[in-house]
């Protein structure tokens, strides 16, 4: 067997991976070697930010499981991938941590004016202004996967009402009031304060968040998105927010990644964006190699894997009760 890695692992995560597979070749190829390596491999772990040749991997007949070592999948799921054999497993749920705790800090930023205030620091005035709560707010998550149900837990402090959606509207967590499928996300947009954007990037997603959502949104919503950037259509938000529609806005993705000096966003009043930071962590290496190990391990024997996706959908279905006490996640 010959597993290829393409991301930012060291030595030690490379042993941890033959640990579970000694008799596995494993590659090291990173951005630079991916291309000309996966028609080679059986396994391939990883998140190529650079052209694969997809449709020659496919076709060379060897590659049987990619792991994506990122919760999207937009990557890799190209129609000549849906259309094969192939496995496919994501990596949904192993940084929901930070993924949320990214997410409340642009919420927060935004309901206390953090913005604002910075400029001011550096204006070096000191003038109190208005703020808003997010304590007691009506809140909106689209794409309760992953994310969006570790999302939930960190805000019931806050005493949230929470309204979500998702494809598999399964599950429902007691902190969320509301859980529904896609099509009720109209009327999730007339009710929010807040809204979360932590949905996969699919043919049914990709700019589901346009003039005419934002037109629907509550007067003075504020929209935090943490997933994909394509979800948004970026001349409608700035127009919002320009208009005064929606109070602000924070991106911790974007359409084009960085936004073009073009880019209507780069001017948009009241948003903030960070640069698809979301996701990082310390331990980031160490919890996807966790994480494709125990997969490895299950693949090796046989066994269910974690994560296991739908190609035609893009994202992984609900896992059974028995997975989910297991650690798996969506």
């Amino acid at each position: 067997m010959r597993i290829v890695l393409c991301y930012p692992v060291e030595p030690r995560h490379v042993a941890q991976i033959g640990a579970v597979a000694p008799a596995a070749e494993i590659v090291d190829a990173g951005q630079e070697l991916v291309a000309d390596e996966l028609p080679a491999a059986d396994v391939f772990c990883g998140h190529a930010k650079v052209a694969v040749p997809w449709d020659h991997v496919v076709a060379a007949g060897r590659l049987r499981w990619i792991q994506s070592s990122a919760a999207g999948l937009d990557h890799c799921l190209v129609p000549s991938v849906v259309g094969s054999s192939l496995t496919v497993t994501s990596a949904s749920g192993v940084l929901a941590d930070q993924v949320a705790e990214h997410a409340m800090g642009l919420a927060i930023a935004c309901t206390r004016r953090l913005p604002l205030f910075l400029a001011q620091q550096a204006a070096r005035e000191f003038v109190r202004r208005p703020t808003r709560d997010l304590t007691g707010a009506t809140v909106g998550i689209v794409g309760l996967g992953g994310v969006g149900r570790r999302l939930a837990e960190v805000l019931e402090p806050f005493r949230v009402r929470i309204l979500a959606t998702d494809w598999f509207p399964v599950r429902k967590p007691a902190g969320v009031d509301f859980l529904g499928p896609p099509e009720s996300l109209p009327e999730v947009l007339v009710a929010v304060d807040v809204l979360f954007l932590c949905v996969p990037l699919t043919v049914h997603t990709r700019g589901m968040i346009g003039a005419e959502a934002l037109a629907r949104m509550r007067p003075g919503a504020i929209l935090v998105n943490v997933a994909r950037g394509p979800l948004v259509d970026e001349t409608a938000l700035a127009a919002a927010l320009a208009s005064g529609r929606l109070d602000s806005a924070a991106l911790d993705v974007t359409p084009e990644e960085p936004p073009p000096p073009s880019s209507p966003l780069w001017t948009a009043p009241r948003l903030i964006i960070t640069p698809h930071v979301g996701g990082q962590s310390g331990r980031r290496i160490d919890a996807m190699t966790d994480f494709f190990c125990d997969n490895l391990g299950r693949y090796l024997r046989g066994e269910p894997l974690r994560n296991l996706v739908d190609k035609r959908l893009g994202f992984p279905e609900p896992p059974s009760d028995r997975s989910a006490s297991e650690g798996g996640a969506r």
